[in-house]
């Protein structure tokens, strides 16, 4: 049967009051208290930062829920509810659970007998779990517990402070949708990206950092500060911007360090993808689900490295379609080598790339099964770190990471 609309709200405006004082380990307890009058229990559980396990969120250590092979883990994957059944013949549903569009985790909301699943129930139980994903990301900066159990293991203290600094790895729009990964997770020393969306313009960059200790951390962090310091005082030219990266690192003692990047703007309006690259990669943009070119606009030194007069820094320029789909990635996704010494390759890359795209997948899966391709490819250990950064400007990209809601 289905339960009175008033008693969701009851519900939802409990566990908003509630989570004001809660601490980030007393998530699951919350949220069971707070459904139990509906006839219902809850559990959240956490991704961690690899995308590998589900982990429930509980004062002590609980077991894991691996992200392939697993109901729980299809729902995090391909954001939909599903049902399931536990031992002892119960019924409950698995739903994602996201902060905005960044996947989260999943929460698990068992029904009584009573209760039956339903387009109506589904709906509710999907905006509990954005609640909660709301919830479990504002308590993260101020729980230990919690973000012992996102790192699932030791960070180094540069993945500490890389970690720290990254927005979210997935943000949407109805017409954008940017989603980024770092590999690897633990041990991330030189490697980053950053994005900014706007109403109508985005910002979208990559950083790759010399060397892969603290200190590479410690640069490719100045870098990104240098940026952001300029796009916050209203600096949106791309040539100014990298200026500033190179005087940060410039002023800093002893030798100057560098850092390879790749520097964009896009008119979500009007599709016009204006980009810098500073010793980088270039962009791949792909089109009706096929890589059609590089973006190799003539490069400018690496950050760090102010170019020549002589030389000065050329902006490359693109009108995207709709639909269009732009990767921008470090070298360590394409120089990742195998015992043989194979190279994963650009070629590799675009592959994997476009048969995502005739999957249809999220762009947040996309990325998870090409680093998850990337590391199996190395045997699960790069030498390198690795980067990769997806923007989708589409009016429908954003839809793909929202459950259908019928049972």
């Amino acid at each position: 049967m289905g339960v009175p609309q008033a008693s969701w709200a009851e519900v939802l405006s409990g566990l908003i009051n509630d989570s004001h004082l809660v601490t980030g380990d007393q998530l699951s307890a919350t949220a069971h208290q707070a459904v139990q009058p509906l006839g219902l229990t809850a559990e959240v559980l956490i991704v961690d930062i690899a995308q590998r396990q589900l982990i429930p969120i509980r004062p002590r250590t609980s077991a894991r829920i691996n992200v392939e092979g697993t109901v729980a883990g299809r729902t995090y994957q391909l954001g939909e509810i599903q049902r399931g059944t536990d031992a002892q013949g119960r019924q409950h549903l698995w739903v994602p659970m996201l902060d905005g569009t960044d996947r989260v985790g999943v929460v698990r909301i068992g029904l009584m007998p009573h209760v039956a699943d339903s387009r109506e129930l589904r709906q509710r139980c999907w905006a509990l779990s954005g609640l909660l994903g709301h919830i479990t990301v504002s308590k993260m900066p101020y729980s230990e517990r919690l973000r012992w159990l996102r790192g699932n293991g030791p960070l180094t203290p540069a993945a500490e402070m890389l970690w720290q600094l990254l927005p979210p790895r997935t943000f949407a729009t109805p017409q954008l949708v940017v989603t980024a990964l770092v590999e690897p997770h633990d041990r991330v020393a030189g490697d980053a990206y950053d994005y900014s969306v706007n109403a109508d313009d985005a910002f979208l960059a990559v950083y790759d950092g010399v060397g892969h200790d603290l200190q590479a951390g410690q640069t490719t962090a100045l870098a990104i500060t240098a940026v952001r310091h300029g796009r916050r005082e209203g600096r949106t030219d791309l040539v100014e911007l990298a200026a500033r990266a190179d005087e940060l690192l410039m002023a800093q003692p002893g030798p100057t360090n560098f850092v390879t990047a790749v520097l964009a703007t896009l008119d979500t309006r009007s599709g016009i993808l204006r980009y810098l690259l500073a010793g980088h990669p270039p962009p791949l943009l792909l089109r009706a689900r096929r890589t059609v070119k590089e973006l190799d606009a003539a490069p400018r030194p690496p950050l760090g490295i102010p170019p020549v007069p002589a030389h000065p820094p050329m902006i490359g320029t693109e009108k995207l379609e709709p639909g269009d789909r732009l990767l921008l990635y470090s070298d360590g996704i394409t120089e990742a080598r195998n015992n043989d010494g194979q190279f994963f390759g650009e070629e590799r890359l675009i592959d994997f790339t476009e048969r995502a795209e005739l999957d249809r997948l999220p762009a947040p899966e996309t990325l998870r099964r090409l680093t998850a391709s990337i590391l199996a490819h190395q045997h699960g250990l790069l030498q390198d770190d690795a980067t990769l950064l997806m923007a989708d400007w589409s009016s429908d990209a954003h839809e793909r990471m929202f459950p259908v809601l019928d049972p």
